[in-house]
């Protein structure tokens, strides 16, 4: 159940985090450990009680069961709130939120972290004709559809991670129906020779069709059309390409980048706005090697060092700069087989990876762990603030 949103004695420090994915969870249980005793409220705003594992929406999206993770529970005993409800405005002047158009909640600090959903606006019909994997629902939806559909086709547009892992995931467990993946680049364009041509390898021998180099200009009910006039039929489309984040940020008056994320320092405080750390998808975060794209990987450590910043900023101390290298990159090609891409902190692909059956264990490792690490951290916070930093890949010389 939610918990109330309670009147606080006016020397209370109030927290309001929006957005209880991993970003978001990883700063509020960091955030409520470090400040138990202190006079501080922690609160979390999030549409739904329960948990989204996005790192495996593909499996939803195919009729697989996963577990019930429900936020208010994990967040039970840890002295932070939660209140369900969609986020309808920020007002960044008077320092409040408005919940579902009709409750108004107050913060003295904000961390935003409402994520981002798949660019459904961007081209013709994706939005009236194409199912995305945001959350469980369109997963659901989508599996739904499948088990329904006997023999046809499915297109899935986009060849990143996302679109190769449903991709493959709709192959291996609906064998009956054609799977065409199609992308502007190669599935697996960043990986090594060796990672690449394992993974072609795999969707091959799951029968997915691969069109590369193509650009959707249009999706109809029954196909998609390409740049130069070729058109694929499809049964069902799966859209995959690109995401887009909400333009709260950018009506609340905080300074946002060309695709609307809130632009930090080096601390992950807004540049216009220093009482609000935005974090994960949210946030354009500027590294030694460019602007972090948003993954569990980066996002998780975005909130534990937004939750120490917050933490060190009540004690009177300076936060300290927020470093992050990559260091995998790991996909999963159905149940039974997976590969994983080591990399530089800069994404760029290493000599080393993983294929077959230690890298779907090390998938399915990765892809369990938020969860058991939220708990670990709300008992014992310093074990979250472990990540790799980079090195020289991350060093800015100019940070602020």
């Amino acid at each position: 159940m939610s918990t109330a949103h309670r009147q606080v004695p006016a020397d209370t420090h109030r927290v309001l985090i929006l957005g209880a994915g991993y970003a978001g969870m990883a700063a509020a249980t960091q955030l409520a450990a470090r400040t138990r005793r202190a006079d501080v409220q922690v609160t979390v705003v999030n549409a739904q009680e329960r948990f989204t594992e996005r790192l495996r929406l593909h499996m939803t999206a195919t009729g697989q069961r996963l577990a019930e993770l429900d936020i208010s529970e994990l967040l039970a005993g840890t002295g932070a709130q939660f209140v369900r409800g969609w986020v309808t405005a920020v007002d960044a002047h008077a320092k409040t939120v408005r919940v579902d158009d009709s409750r108004v909640l107050r913060y003295d600090t904000l961390v935003y972290a409402l994520g981002s959903v798949t660019d459904t606006a961007a081209v013709p019909g994706v939005e009236e004709h194409a199912y995305s994997l945001d959350g469980p629902s369109g997963a659901t939806t989508l599996a739904d559809r499948l088990a329904r559909l006997g023999a046809g086709t499915v297109v899935v547009v986009g060849s990143g991670l996302t679109g190769i892992e449903a991709a493959a995931e709709i192959a291996e467990r609906h064998p009956e129906v054609g799977v065409t993946l199609v992308g502007q680049q190669d599935p697996g364009a960043s990986m090594n020779p060796k990672a690449r041509a394992y993974l072609r390898a795999a969707l091959t021998r799951l029968g997915v069709q691969v069109i590369t180099g193509a650009a959707v200009t249009r999706v109809r009910p029954d196909a998609v059309e390409l740049a130069g006039a070729e058109t694929v039929a499809a049964d069902i489309v799966l859209w995959t390409g690109g995401t887009r984040v909400a333009p709260l940020a950018a009506a609340a008056g905080l300074t946002v980048d060309e695709r609307g994320r809130v632009v930090t320092d080096s601390a992950l405080r807004s540049v216009s706005h220093p009482e609000v750390y935005a974090i994960g998808d949210a946030a354009a975060i500027r590294q030694g090697y460019g602007v972090l794209h948003g993954t569990c990987q980066s996002g998780m450590p975005t909130g534990v060092h937004a939750a120490v910043s917050i933490a060190r900023a009540l004690r009177g101390r300076q936060p300290r700069p927020f470093r992050f290298g990559y260091y995998h990159t790991p996909v999963s090609l159905g149940r039974n087989d997976a590969v994983v891409q080591f990399t530089r902190p800069d994404d760029s692909p290493r000599r080393g990876c993983l294929t077959g059956r230690m890298a779907v264990w090390y998938k399915e490792t990765v892809s369990a762990s938020p969860w058991p690490t939220y708990r670990r951290m709300s008992r014992l916070p310093s074990s979250g603030a472990f990540w790799p930093r980079g090195g020289r890949f991350t060093r800015l010389r100019d940070a602020r």
